[in-house]
């Protein structure tokens, strides 16, 4: 027969038992949940750490950059295609071992126009502000540099800019030869703000860099003053380029392909 003392030990040792379970219980939960925040954290840490570290507007390595720091969750855009077929063509692969000589009248006006898959582009060049730049872009139309090629980047995040100018559309091509930064202390650039419209070389994220590759400003966009701005996008250019944006990206991340099919069919630079 259990005495009234073997009960109540019996009791306290069955509190005992409960109390631990539920704590045993409540820590394996903290644990479980500590673990996923930190799962969180690692990736918000992670993918900062990616935005921080990867170029702005690079044009070596760029695409592989972007798409190894681009989560594979990220669910891609499926916006309408706004724009119309490429004209039938192919990209020419020429490329010249030194910049071409400074030919060009810095005191005229020029003006390049992208006959695009999306629409014209115009855009009113600095000649006298960059000429070396300016220079290039006339020598490299003349020779049917751009014809066919694709705008291969389009940013819709901290930065808002169209980037072209790749012959091979992967974000690492160029002419053969690099061309000096000019223009960077330009009356647009304020607080380190490229405004929208501005036409601007794009660069390894070193000093004359410069290649092919420049990128179009659809929204003012905060960047350090380290890319040529040589161009002025037209009232019609600009409606062009944010017909293009609105189309948004097709990484989901805010950098990436753009969804329209934007297709210089042709370059020309004009002297007036």
């Amino acid at each position: 027969m259990v005495t009234q003392e073997q009960r109540k030990r019996q009791l306290a040792r069955e509190k005992f038992l409960r109390q631990q379970q539920r704590r045993t219980s409540a820590r394996r939960k903290a644990r479980m949940r500590n673990s996923v925040i930190a799962s969180v954290l690692g990736v918000v840490v992670i993918g900062s750490v990616a935005l921080y570290t990867t170029g702005v507007l690079k044009d070596d390595d760029k695409k592989a950059a972007a798409s190894s720091q681009t989560s594979p969750s990220a669910a891609p855009s499926a916006a309408k295609d706004p724009c119309e077929k490429p004209a039938a063509g192919s990209v020419k692969t020429q490329t010249w071992k030194k910049e071409p000589a400074v030919a060009i009248d810095e005191s005229a006006k020029y003006t390049m126009t992208l006959s695009t898959t999306c629409g014209d582009i115009g855009i009113a060049l600095k000649a006298k502000a960059a000429p070396h730049t300016v220079n290039s872009f006339s020598f490299l139309a003349g020779k049917g540099f751009f014809d066919h090629t694709k705008c291969h980047r389009l940013t819709t995040n901290g930065i808002y800019v169209l980037q072209c100018g790749d012959p091979t559309g992967s974000g690492s091509g160029g002419p053969g030869y690099t061309i000096p930064d000019e223009n960077l202390k330009d009356a647009s650039l304020k607080a380190n703000v490229y405004p929208a419209g501005t036409v601007a070389m794009a660069n390894t994220g070193q000093a004359h860099t410069g290649g092919s590759q420049f990128f179009l400003v659809y929204q003012d966009s905060q960047l350090p003053p380290s890319y040529t701005p040589f161009g002025t996008l037209t009232a019609d250019g600009m409606k062009v380029l944010k017909k293009i944006a609105a189309a948004g990206e097709n990484s989901g991340a805010g950098d990436g392909a753009p969804n329209a099919t934007v297709v210089i069919n042709k370059a020309t630079v004009t002297k007036s």
